[in-house]
């Protein structure tokens, strides 16, 4: 262990993925500090699903366990805060600074788990529903909806796709394209075989009430009911403040790792939605932080 560095490992993001690589890491007695937003792009979100033993509860309630399980252990440090850069240490030959608005520490390692940020279709209710009776994660919240009247709202190539997958839970299923929608003529064949409607005029708005969603509300003025809703988002990115590492992205602009976690530089490692394939569900995050927080404590040996 290093006394040359003020940590170990330094992770930027405290959700699942970077709690449980320092939970991991501090029973590795790696010196681990922990830098986190507080802006996590679940929080609109009241439950997530499918974590075991934790079916159910909120997000921000699964984060607060997390930091409060990482609180007995000294060599674990946790600061809200905004990291503003990351620079290989030349001088030192290995490691790097990481300026956040607190200041400044030197470590050997540095593992990013910050996540994505989404981009929601621009309807001007939206937001006023997201995380209650829309939302974007079909195999988190689809259940909850079993055999309702639901809308699929989306504009990427793989509509289809997530159409098909979301009338696993209903087959009351409406597929809106927004005008763009990349449904082809076979593909509504095929989802028309399982009672999905495609409706490829343009949406202009979502309509409701304190109790939920109500209905999809068209261009043309016509709203048509529904009960629930999923949208699909765009995503990207925030990785300006690691501009310094030169890490090496995908056509997609996620970060490139092999198998266990590691960029292009060394010394610096990534996991979660900011490495292919993209949005996770938390136990699977959760997942690759405990397996990359191993590759990093045998890396520093």
């Amino acid at each position: 262990m290093s006394e040359r560095f003020d940590w170990d490992v330094v992770i930027v993001g405290g959700g699942p993925a970077g709690l449980s690589a320092a939970l991991n890491l501090a029973r590795a007695r790696r010196r681990t500090l922990v830098l986190d937003s507080n802006r996590p792009r679940n929080s609109a979100t009241f439950h997530s699903h499918g974590f075991l033993s934790r079916d159910g509860i909120s997000p921000l309630e699964l984060r607060k366990m997390g930091r409060e399980e990482l609180e007995q252990y000294p060599n674990v440090s946790f600061e809200r805060t905004i990291v503003e850069s990351i620079e290989p240490l030349a001088s030192a030959g290995s490691g790097f600074t990481v300026t956040h608005r607190g200041g400044a520490v030197t470590t050997r390692a540095v593992l990013i788990a910050t996540g994505l940020r989404e981009v929601l279709p621009k309807l001007p209710t939206l937001r006023a529903f997201y995380g209650t009776s829309i939302h974007s994660c079909m195999e988190c919240d689809g259940y909850e909806y079993a055999d309702r009247a639901i809308a699929l709202i989306g504009h990427t190539d793989d509509l289809a796709e997530r159409a098909l997958l979301l009338s696993q839970w209903s087959l009351d299923l409406i597929v809106f394209t927004q005008g763009v929608g990349h449904v082809s003529e076979a593909d509504e064949a095929m989802l028309a075989e399982r009672g999905v409607r495609v409706d490829r005029r343009e949406v202009a708005d979502v309509a409701g009430d304190r109790d939920g969603l109500n209905g999809v509300v068209l261009a043309d003025g016509e709203t048509v009911a529904r009960e629930a809703a999923f949208v699909r988002p765009d995503y990207e990115t925030a990785l300006d403040y690691a501009a310094g590492l030169q890490l090496a992205l995908d056509a997609e602009g996620l970060i490139v790792v092999d198998a266990a976690g590691r960029t292009t530089t060394a010394g610096a490692y990534a996991i979660g939605d900011a490495t292919p394939p993209g949005p996770q569900q938390l136990i699977v995050a959760a997942g690759d932080g405990a397996e990359v927080a191993a590759v990093i404590n045998r890396d520093l040996l």
